[in-house]
């Protein structure tokens, strides 16, 4: 145990944020860099190394947190990161992008503030990187055999590192112009500075995985061409096709899907773009949906300079505390005020859209909506509250319905699809095509990164069990695992 009275005496503690008009005016993350170094070892003090540690169900990952706390106390940041790396390829991504599940199972959050794991997580890491304890672990032989991975996103990016370490030879294949996925193109910069997949791109680089980007498979190279090249294949191309809004109006200019709208932002950053084809400068902006994918589009409509910014979400304001329905150690659902809510913008709950107005050029200026509330269990409209608010920008943040079969992927491997639209697949996450492997949002629906990174170590064994006829990798889930974090 860390800190037998961690517990009992100090309090929570987490990340400072950057004020408001300083980082609305930069990409950068809205953390205060250094500012978790003088209380993370406190912090990770308060882990009362339970006997049950709930923490671990919480995680996808199984991630050994009371380990990893313990040596992060006592300040032993090597072995804290060699225990960090033991369950997750990326903890650099988790720890500023995750949930945090493991914090809603903490058993101290039964009755306190719950043990600041997910801030111990990213100090360790960032710790790791500085210090240089983070190395290529390139393998002592390889197995002569092969593997294709198509999609960069977290999935595929630990299917193919786990591969590698077991000695194949992994070619990872990205329909974008650059490496990582939604990782890259979905999740703005101030969230996550794209510094910390280009490390550890490197670092796969230096283990012998190799990168073929700007390559859609389906359309500029065939499933067949693909199998006959690679003696397994692992698709991890995500649930990339979006939920839709069809009312009336769609069809004006100034309406897009979310990640229509989030790339071009970070196209900018990258260097591409001088100012993004579809930008919020001095517009009304709404965004549909209450999610994180809605609150990234409120960040970055901020950062844009939009006239206002408001959030619409379909179904009532959730609670601040757990209900009856959610109780611990499950993963409750509340009202969160992120980063991007903080800087300011309007929230606005139990509404429908129900057309939209535009104006003689065909550009949208108005968004409909109407109250809704809960009537026998089913979403109905209140009479007399239709109203109309500004709308230069609309986004979609609605979700995604399923993986992409308009590419030809799906078709061209000749892949069955589970009553979800998702690629079915069984124990060892294998597709009814021999060889054919399936990980991550593709075969789950959209989902956290944890499970992304849980489903690519995971398939990565099964892939490993069909190239050799046993692995030693080690697989945190199966594919029918719902854990605590649903």
């Amino acid at each position: 145990m860390a800190d037998p009275k961690g517990f009992l005496t100090t309090g929570r503690e987490v990340a400072e944020t950057r004020p408001v008009a300083e980082r609305v005016r930069d990409w950068n993350e809205v953390y205060v860099p250094g500012s978790l170094l003088p209380i993370i070892s406190k912090q990770a003090g308060r882990c009362m190394d339970c006997g049950i540690p709930f923490c671990h169900n919480g995680c996808p990952l199984g991630n050994l947190i009371p380990e990893w706390n313990d040596y992060a106390y006592r300040e032993d940041w090597s072995a804290a990161q060699e225990r960090l790396h033991a369950t997750n390829n990326f903890p650099e991504f988790t720890g500023r992008l995750c949930p945090a599940p493991c914090e809603s199972a903490c058993v101290l959050g039964i009755n306190q503030p719950a043990v600041t794991i997910k801030n111990v997580e990213v100090s360790i890491i960032d710790k790791a990187w500085d210090g240089g304890d983070v190395k290529p672990q390139v393998p002592e032989r390889l197995s002569g055999k092969t593997a294709a991975v198509i999609g960069s996103g977290p999935a595929g990016l630990a299917a193919a590192q786990q591969l590698t370490r077991a000695g194949h030879t992994v070619v990872v294949y990205e329909r974008a112009d650059r490496i990582g996925g939604l990782l890259r193109y979905g999740i703005p910069e101030f969230k996550m500075e794209k510094r910390h997949i280009n490390r550890r791109i490197e670092q796969m680089r230096a283990e012998g995985t190799k990168f073929r980007t700007g390559i859609e498979i389906g359309r500029d190279l065939t499933a067949t061409d693909l199998r006959k090249r690679f003696d397994a294949v692992v698709i991890a191309a995500g649930a990339t096709t979006a939920r839709d809004l069809p009312v009336p109006g769609r069809e004006l200019n100034g309406i897009h899907q979310a990640m229509e709208y989030l790339p071009l932002a970070n196209k900018v950053v990258e260097g591409d773009f001088v100012a993004p084809p579809i930008t919020a400068e001095g517009k009304h902006v709404v965004v549909i949906g209450g999610g994180d994918t809605g609150a990234d589009c409120v960040g970055t409509a901020h950062r844009q300079g939009a006239a206002s910014v408001t959030q619409l979400e379909i179904m009532p304001r959730p609670g601040e505390e757990r209900n009856a329905g959610q109780p611990w150690p499950t993963f409750p659902m509340l009202y969160k005020v992120t980063s991007a809510h903080e800087e300011g913008g309007e929230r606005v709950y139990s509404v429908s859209t129900t057309h939209f107005e535009g104006d003689e050029d065909g550009n949208v200026q108005f968004l409909h909506l109407v109250e809704v509330e809960f009537v026998d269990g089913k979403l109905t409209q209140k009479p007399g509250t239709e109203r109309k608010i500004p709308a230069q920008l609309v986004t979609l943040a609605m979700g995604f319905t399923g993986t992409d079969v308009q590419n030809g992927l799906v078709s061209q491997f000749g892949l069955e699809l589970d009553e979800r639209g998702n690629i079915a697949r069984d124990a060892d996450f294998a597709t009814n095509v021999d060889g054919v492997f399936v990980a991550g949002d593709a075969g789950r629906g959209q989902s956290l990164i944890v499970w992304a990174i849980a489903e690519g170590r995971s398939a990565a064994r099964g892939v490993d069990r069909y190239l050799t006829g046993a692995s030693s990798l080690p697989a945190p889930i199966r594919p029918t695992d719902r854990a605590l974090t649903v």
